[in-house]
């Protein structure tokens, strides 16, 4: 980087100012596996001699150790950093790289090729402005390709340089450049690009990356360089109206109060109002505390606290905003999912939904399609697979604050995260709260739970049994009920074979339909428990997200989880319905504990020991547990 060390070593503060008057551009590149991606940023960096002298070093000696390009420099190792990268020659995780030119400062984000890694590519570019897709000269638009441009334009990114690389290997051809263009821009005409600039590149000859090429004479466009420089990508942030989540109250003592967090759009100044959405109270803007003082405004990107004229109603997850312009407020909406997990969207399941600051209890309630990411066609789903998209409905436990993703990129996404593993499942953009979501009340009664409960002297409450078929469950349940029932308390047994007969009759045996399944029976034990009741629930109910989804409905102590262990080979033993034969033979596909897992309950309030207790025994076992904790009244 000599062209910038000396000025460093002349001027560093007139370095350091040069440096923060310029703008930012976020990029990324994108394409399918051999596209040539890496070797691309590595030869900007280095035709542009932004490389230090130590990378230099390592990037000659690494080329000659584990290079593609015999004694010639391998830009691609500039990026490609794991161990795994270098040993295959292929881009797996993201790689980000920062570096400036007189004109610009940039960060590019390097996206692997591989289908497999799509939902690293998705990472990239939900930060970036500009998306540097790679065509391979000799090989043309291909179904990576599509993914890649519907992905980009699916997060926002309106920009799209399309570099036709590999162009030493087509013979410089015009031709093949002008027809990978029209298929590309043909396609891409169905998307949400505002501007689509074609650029013939060889990236392992430098051709048209800073410098013209001379092979190239009929192309007249920008260099790859000069576009980056000079492309107009700003988001209007400071056009749109004020939104900042709130990330924590600093309430140091008892004098000041105030709400931390990044301005996401807009500006705010003090003395304006500002709305929090979820109480809807309303306040004034007392002072605009930060580091160095406190400012007289604030603009999009900053992380500032603010204090207000008034104490409102505000929590950590809330979303401050103009008050004369606020976002939506829902507990349902529309909106797309790529999901980024082996394990597929199951719709029903709880997840959790993190947008912003806030973290709520989410379900997919309804799928409404997936997406053909090569013809963009609708198709009809059930769940989703890894990498795929869909169009879902979506469900949270309490209302949050948003805008529509393509209005707001910073308040419109969310991921959701697996409840048990922590795994983030899935990004999303939200298009719009479902009308009925605003029209749809709780229904105010006169008569509550307890009062319902305590005319019967009892604590209503779930006993939910689970273990694998076979195991004793529904018997245990009989047992417990009718010596309930003898001690003159109101219970009610839940029984999954005789749910499947009505509530449950249109349900099969997939995952997503043992999802639905439970989801039903879980609402349907808590009102029962609302009415007062003791309920008796008797289900496989395979895994535990599922378990923990129907706890969580209840109030603290009113789900009490029983796992009746029996194991597998007692249950194939005792095989009351024939099932495992079935099962064992390929008759009957996903059964529970042979082709379909059974998650074993990791706290269990009762253990039961079918195979080496007498369901009598155990029963009463049951009975006296619940008599000894005060929980059956």
């Amino acid at each position: 980087m000599a062209h910038q060390s000396a000025l460093i070593a002349e001027d560093i503060h007139y370095y350091l100012q040069t440096q923060q008057e310029k703008d930012l551009l976020r990029f990324m590149t994108c394409g399918s596996v051999d596209d040539g991606k890496s070797t691309l940023i590595g030869r900007l960096l280095w035709d542009s001699k932004l490389i230090f002298e130590d990378q230099l070093a390592a990037l000659e000696a690494d080329s000659k150790r584990i290079g593609t390009q015999g004694e010639d420099i391998d830009y691609a190792l500039l990026l490609d950093g794991l161990q795994a990268e270098r040993e295959q020659g292929i881009t797996i995780d993201v790689a980000y790289r920062f570096f400036s030119t007189d004109k610009r400062k940039f960060i590019v984000a390097d996206t692997p090729g591989h289908e497999q890694y799509t939902r690293n590519m998705v990472t990239g570019a939900s930060t970036a402005s500009v998306a540097v897709i790679l065509v391979d000269a000799r090989k043309g638009v291909l179904p990576q390709t599509r993914r890649h441009s519907y992905l980009a334009s699916l997060v926002g990114i309106r920009h799209v340089v399309l570099a036709i690389n590999k162009m030493d290997l087509a013979g410089y051809s015009a031709d093949v450049f002008e027809r990978i263009k029209e298929e590309y821009e043909s396609f891409a005409s169905q998307l949400a690009f505002e501007t689509i600039t074609a650029i013939p590149v060889s990236a392992l000859h430098g051709e048209n990356i800073v410098t013209p090429s001379l092979h190239m004479p009929w192309y007249q466009g920008p260099t790859l360089m000069a576009y980056l420089e000079t492309v107009e990508v700003t988001e209007r942030l400071l056009e749109k109206p004020f939104r900042m989540p709130v990330q924590w109250v600093n309430r140091p003592n008892l004098n000041f109060r105030g709400f931390c967090g990044t301005v996401v759009s807009g500006k705010i100044r003090a003395g304006e109002e500002i709305a929090a959405p979820a109480s809807g109270q309303v306040s004034k803007v007392a002072r605009i505390v930060t580091m160095d003082g406190d400012l007289g405004e604030a603009v999009a990107g900053q992380s500032i606290t603010l204090t207000l004229e008034n104490e409102i109603d505000i929590s950590r997850g809330d979303l401050l905003c103009a008050a004369d312009s606020r976002p939506s407020f829902a507990d349902q909406f529309k909106a797309s999912v790529v999901w980024m997990h082996e394990q597929p969207l199951l719709p029903g399941r709880g997840y959790l939904l993190k947008a912003g600051a806030a973290t709520v209890s989410a379900q997919i309630t309804d799928l409404r399609h997936k997406i053909n990411i090569n013809t963009l066609e609708l198709q009809p789903g059930k769940t989703l697979q890894l990498n795929e998209i869909g169009v879902c409905n979506i469900s949270t436990d309490r209302p949050i604050c948003f805008d529509p993703y393509r209005e707001n990129r910073g308040t419109g996404s969310f991921i959701l995260i697996d409840r048990t593993t922590n795994a983030t499942v899935a990004v999303g953009m939200i298009d719009f709260a479902l009308r009925r979501a605003t029209n749809i009340h709780w229904q105010s009664l006169d008569v509550q739970k307890q009062s319902r409960a305590e005319i019967k002297k009892q604590k209503a409450q779930i006993l939910w049994f689970t273990g694998l078929s076979g195991s004793g469950k529904s018997t245990i349940a009989n047992l417990v009920e009718r010596k309930l029932h003898s001690l003159g308390k109101h219970t009610y047994v839940l029984d999954g074979d005789n749910l499947r007969h009505g509530l449950n009759r249109d349900l099969g045996f997939t995952d997503a339909d043992r999802v639905e399944n439970i989801r039903r029976v879980a609402e349907v034990a808590k009102l029962f428990v609302d009415a007062g009741i003791i309920v008796l629930a008797s289900f496989i109910s395979p895994f535990k997200s599922e378990r923990a989804m129907a706890r969580e409905l209840l109030a603290e102590g009113e789900f009490r989880e029983i796992y009746v262990d029996t194991p597998l080979e007692v249950c194939e033993e005792r095989d009351p319905k024939g099932l495992y034969k079935k099962a064992r033979s390929g008759q009957l596909k996903n059964f529970t504990g042979i082709d379909s897992a059974y998650e074993i309950p990791d706290n269990p309030n009762f253990v039961a020991k079918a195979a080496e207790i007498p369901a009598e025994e155990l029963a009463e076992e049951i009975v006296q547990k619940l008599l000894e904790d005060d929980l059956a009244g």
